[in-house]
């Protein structure tokens, strides 16, 4: 099975089996050289190289676009994910009384921001992950909703960073949107692996930064805001880049720009948009199709092998409109933090993640590197601790 990412591209194979992808990604080959080539060119042109950086940033813009399914004057850049769920969460007009509906156990940062509208008077209803695998069906949200008034904002994770559950978006904008209600959906932990097209599912706000499964470097990442939902967002850090007359430095009007940009009050992270835009260009010449299907062969691979060959509990769900790149499992007595370290010695990067170990291959994982993981895990449950079969590729 050849991976559609070249491996050659990812030096951190070299010594390591990564399968940490949900959590920090290694940065490949052609990110790396245009963060280095953006820094050369600065060095010696510095004002001199500002439009070319610039036409870069929306090339860039227009492939994460691509990536995400919506039209390019819908996205803004943002430094990160939660950026883009304050810019949301606090740019919405609220009123005491006001109900946003989120699930229970989600990543703190896709709470937070709605947990701090609390002294606002807004209510905030919980929705609680089903099952051993943390499901999050449709109906899960529908019955929250339904328990009280229609609420302004359904705020969910598409990909649950725990156990790796993955919520149907379209079917669930259709219920938000039957009950008045707008859907604002974290997807960092899905875009970059699992295809998407937020415009044609109904989703009204969307943002991820670069630092996961887009295998960009951390400090950039985009927001996406639907067209007809633009006009709902008071700007939160209105500034030079937010008008329509962006670079006439003696207009002194306020004339917010008629797409997203309005929200990106100065100026970009222009190193981190290059090597995004590198990593992006990776992904997008692979094709999500292919890279999804292999990541789907590797994780179904590692279930297999970790539940028959090496007796782990595998706790994530793996239905097929359930399933994504995470996989969670855990082997009775023996902890998530000793599993981790001793993971770890034998060359093999996860997480200690969900009540269990996280692992997240990617689209230049290979199916030696699950068989590694399924060997030492084997080991381990067998007490023999040591290296496992196989080494880190």
């Amino acid at each position: 099975m050849t991976p559609p990412l070249p491996r050659t591209d990812f030096p951190v194979t070299e010594r390591w089996t990564y399968l940490n992808h949900a959590g920090v990604a290694p940065l490949p080959r052609p990110a790396v050289e245009a963060m280095a080539g953006y820094a050369g060119r600065v060095a010696a042109g510095g004002s001199l190289t500002v439009e070319g950086h610039g036409a870069r940033a929306e090339e860039v813009r227009a492939t994460a676009a691509g990536l995400m399914g919506v039209a390019r004057t819908d996205v803004a850049f943002v430094k990160n994910t939660t950026e883009g769920l304050g810019f949301v969460a606090n740019g919405l007009t609220w009123r005491p009384g006001d109900r946003v509906v989120v699930p229970d156990f989600e990543f703190p940062s896709t709470l937070y921001p709605w947990l701090a509208l609390r002294e606002l008077g807004v209510v905030v209803d919980l929705v609680a992950p089903r099952g051993r695998g943390g499901c999050l069906p449709v109906e899960a949200f529908a019955e929250v909703m339904a328990a009280g008034p229609p609420p302004k904002v359904v705020a969910t994770s598409w990909v649950q960073f725990g156990r790796g559950w993955r919520t149907d978006l379209a079917g669930l904008a259709t219920v938000c949107h039957d009950a008045g209600a707008l859907l604002c959906a974290d997807v960092i932990q899905g875009l970059g692996v699992v295809p998407a097209d937020l415009a044609a599912w109904g989703v009204d706000f969307a943002m991820a930064d670069a630092h996961k499964w887009l295998l960009g470097p951390e400090g950039i990442g985009v927001l996406y805001v639907a067209a007809d939902r633009l006009d709902l967002l008071r700007p939160l850090e209105a500034g030079w880049a937010s008008v329509a007359h962006r670079e006439q430095w003696d207009n002194r009007e306020l004339i917010y720009h008629d797409d997203a940009r309005r929200l990106e009050g100065g100026s970009h992270n222009a190193a981190g948009i290059h090597a995004m835009g590198a990593s992006l260009d990776l992904l997008t010449g692979a094709g999500m199709e292919a890279v999804w299907g292999h990541v789907e062969r590797l994780c179904d691979r590692a279930c297999t092998g970790l539940a028959e060959e090496a007796g782990a509990t595998v706790l994530s769900d793996r239905s097929p409109g359930g399933r994504s790149g995470i996989v969670t499992f855990r082997l009775d007595g023996l902890d998530a933090a000793t599993m981790h370290r001793e993971l770890g010695d034998q060359g093999i990067v996860c997480s200690p993640r969900g009540g269990g170990i996280r692992i997240a291959p990617h689209g230049y994982n290979t199916t030696e590197e699950i068989d590694h993981l399924v060997a030492a895990v084997g080991q381990l449950a067998g007490g023999t601790g040591g290296s496992a079969a196989g080494t880190a590729r």
